[in-house]
């Protein structure tokens, strides 16, 4: 994994992979690649952005986030995006028989 040091300053996504023991695993995108990562305390978080999921908009500036902003929108579409796959994918094909 890279860690958030390696991330230049700038505007990216998060998000929230998971959380357990009062850390929060976030990636972090930009342009839908990962581009690093960071173990943080969830406290850190905005408290509606603490689950797994989660999409932030997060800001770093010399290796460290000094912004965390959750995206409510963005965390839906894709949670519908990410349903509609399994949905697609857990539909059987008829058999010859049906």
């Amino acid at each position: 994994m890279t860690e958030i040091e390696d991330v230049d300053d700038g505007q990216y996504t998060g998000v929230v992979d998971s959380i357990e023991d009062g850390f929060a695993t976030v990636f972090i995108e930009a342009d839908g690649e990962d581009i690093g990562d960071a173990v943080i305390d969830a406290a850190e978080l905005p408290a509606d952005g603490r689950h797994a999921d989660a999409i932030l908009a997060v800001r770093i500036a010399d290796g460290a986030v000094v912004a965390w902003e959750y995206d409510a929108e963005t965390t839906e579409s894709r949670q519908e995006a990410a349903q509609d796959r399994f949905d697609r994918l857990s539909s059987r094909a008829p058999s010859d028989e049906e």
